[in-house]
């Protein structure tokens, strides 16, 4: 995770490692120096009661590794499976390359990326699952 850099808006809380970090009054910059920290900011956070597409499944896994509530090693697998089942059904340009950016970084412990990689399917999938291509 080195070199990682939060830019944060006044209020705006993040989970780094477990512990929900609030933002003050002012926009403001964190540098993650830490390798491997767990960063999820909560604002992207994804809720039980939405993970109710694939796309939204993985991504769920990703950040239960980041909020720590799932052990790297058993959500790694689960992530790339998930990875390949959507390869499966996303096969545009677009979508390969959020799907090889996600494998890389699940591939190498890196679960912030890979859940930002996934992320990027998230509009893709609501047009196709609205019927428009």
């Amino acid at each position: 995770m080195s070199g990682l850099v939060l830019k944060l808006n006044p209020k705006e809380r993040v989970l780094v490692n477990g512990a929900v970090i609030e933002n003050g009054d002012r926009r403001s910059r964190l540098s993650i120096l830490t390798p491997n920290a767990n960063i999820l900011r909560l604002r992207d956070a994804i809720r039980p009661d939405e993970v109710n597409t694939p796309v939204r499944r993985v991504c769920y896994i990703a950040q239960l590794v980041l909020s720590g509530d799932v052990a790297e090693e058993d959500a790694k697998l689960q992530i790339l499976r998930g990875i390949e089942q959507l390869s499966q059904a996303l096969r545009d340009d677009d979508s390969r390359i959020h799907l090889d950016a996600a494998t890389e970084a699940a591939g190498q412990n890196d679960f912030y990326r890979a859940l930002k990689a996934l992320r990027g399917l998230l509009p893709r999938e609501a047009r196709l699952l609205a019927g428009h291509g």
